[in-house]
């Protein structure tokens, strides 16, 4: 028996992407849901070629529409996604997907603690209706994964609430002044983890400079 057959090869540094979408009723106009699907296609597709079988990349989906959030998707590898198509309708409890997302993100069991650090992506048209937003949004940006995770957020249209939006991303939050911009969004965020990924296997690779703050943080490693 070989020495080396005594060793266990060391695990995939995964690298956990979490979407909070929102599928309200209001997404159903001006075809927002449409491209808000064909746009979360698309970063599965670019970021399944980017892991290359790998499965660094994971990907949670978190819904908040009707009357409760629901997980469409847990800590996921990217290359196993088949992804059908999101509805739109009812209210906005947006402090429903908050929790769940926190619950996702500290779970020690599905990330491991050389886990490389969230990106958690919010869409948004509207204002969270469901009473307890405040506090799962203070429990989620004061956890000790949630804290350190990278956070973006998109306001879509005028009625999107952009101090919540600012508040979870820490920045002002992207704009979308129309349906079609949200594939740019989801473009960006994918651009990021796809930087990350290639300059763990590729230290060379020079990120793109509007990700790069973005990049050094989820490369940090004191990750958890």
């Amino acid at each position: 028996m070989s020495l080396l057959d005594s060793y266990a090869p060391v695990a995939a540094r995964t690298l956990p992407v979490v979407l909070l979408l929102d599928t309200s009723g209001s997404m159903r106009e001006d075809g927002k849901i449409e491209v808000l699907n064909d746009s979360v296609t698309e970063m599965i597709e670019e970021l399944t070629e980017v892991d290359a079988g790998h499965g660094y990349i994971t990907l949670s989906i978190i819904t908040f529409g009707g009357s409760s959030a629901e997980i469409v998707l847990a800590h996921t590898p990217i290359g196993d996604i088949e992804f059908s198509s999101l509805r739109a309708g009812g209210r906005t409890p947006l402090g429903e997907a908050f929790r769940i997302a926190r619950q996702l993100v500290e779970d020690r069991n599905a990330l491991p603690s050389r886990s490389y650090r969230p990106t958690i992506a919010l869409v948004s048209d509207g204002i969270p209706t469901d009473r307890e937003w405040r506090k799962e949004l203070e429990a989620l940006l004061t956890s000790e994964r949630g804290a350190k995770s990278t956070r973006f957020a998109l306001a879509i249209g005028a009625d999107a609430d952009r101090e919540m939006l600012a508040t979870f991303s820490g920045d002002r939050p992207h704009e979308a002044s129309e349906a079609a911009e949200i594939r740019n969004f989801l473009r960006f965020v994918t651009t990021t983890v796809s930087q990350l990924t290639l300059s763990a296997s590729e230290p060379d690779v020079a990120p793109d400079e509007d990700s790069a703050d973005s990049l050094r943080r989820l490369q940090s490693d004191d990750a958890f």
